[in-house]
């Protein structure tokens, strides 16, 4: 009996620190801080800063890039990028916007979808963000090239010549 109210009492704690939690949840906060920490990592791969670039990154980040090929885990990405950013040319993406998005039943999680002016032309980027020890880090990030409806045809033309 002892065993099952210790179990009730630690169960009752738990969800009234999940309630307080969430009562602190201030979704502007978030937002900003993402916002901040999305700006910060493109702003590290313009200026090739790679531990700047790499630390805002999880340590389970993955990066899916433009063509089919491009999964790669962080440790892969990051021997990708090495001799890009060693040379001083990274690569420079502007946003022009960016949404992102928030769940009151997960506050240390975002998503966010972003349009960028890139050398490819207008990218659009979008992943998920996990909060840990208070600092916002990329999880997840995929870029892909837009195309405008009425030139969907002549890319299909383009790849499938390829």
């Amino acid at each position: 009996m002892n065993k099952l109210l210790i179990f009730s009492f630690l169960l009752f704690l738990s969800c009234n620190l999940a309630i307080q939690e969430k009562e602190n949840y201030d979704v502007s906060e978030i937002k900003k801080a993402v916002d901040t920490t999305l700006n910060q990592w493109h702003k590290a791969a313009a200026e090739a800063d790679f531990d700047t670039y790499f630390g805002l990154m999880d340590e389970q980040a993955v990066f899916v890039g433009t063509d089919s090929s491009e999964v790669w885990r962080k440790k892969e990405f990051m021997a990708f990028s090495k001799p890009y950013f060693d040379k001083g040319k990274a690569w420079n993406f502007q946003k022009i916007n960016r949404n992102i998005y928030t769940d009151n039943n997960f506050p240390h999680v975002v998503w966010f979808d972003e349009t960028l002016q890139t050398w490819m032309g207008i990218c659009r980027g979008s992943g998920v963000m996990t909060q840990n020890n208070g600092q916002w880090k990329i999880r997840h990030y995929v870029l892909s090239l837009t195309v405008p409806n009425n030139k969907i045809q002549k890319v299909m033309e383009a790849i499938a010549g390829h």
